[in-house]
């Protein structure tokens, strides 16, 4: 119903920074939602931002807040990941998520995001 491919990892320095760019096609008509988790190795997966498409409000998980900047466009097909000042705890494999109004996620493939100290 809604396929998301990520793009925009890649290795970086602490302190660089990163845009991610996730695109969705298929059912985007009934996103509720869109945003950003993340799973390092041996990690569950966290919650990292994400964007409610009826306001434009965004939220943050603490860890990133400040540092990172979310944004849409393209009629909700398109979120968009500013990851500025990155530490070397922000390294995971990122994933895009769509969530719509009848609570249903979908899931994108990945993005590999490392930084080094």
């Amino acid at each position: 119903q809604v396929q998301l491919v990520e793009s925009g990892g890649g290795l970086v320095q602490a302190g660089g920074s990163l845009r991610l760019s996730c695109a969705a096609s298929g059912r985007t008509f009934s996103s509720y939602r869109m945003g950003w988790f993340r799973q390092a190795p041996g990690k569950e997966r966290e919650f990292v931002a994400a964007i409610r498409w009826s306001g434009y409000s965004t939220v943050y998980a603490d860890s990133v807040k400040g540092r990172y900047t979310i944004s849409g466009a393209n009629a909700k097909n398109t979120v968009l990941l500013q990851m500025n000042s990155l530490k070397p705890e922000d390294t995971a494999v990122y994933y895009c998520n769509v969530r719509q109004y009848n609570a249903i996620d979908y899931w994108g493939q990945g993005t590999q995001v490392t930084v080094s100290s």
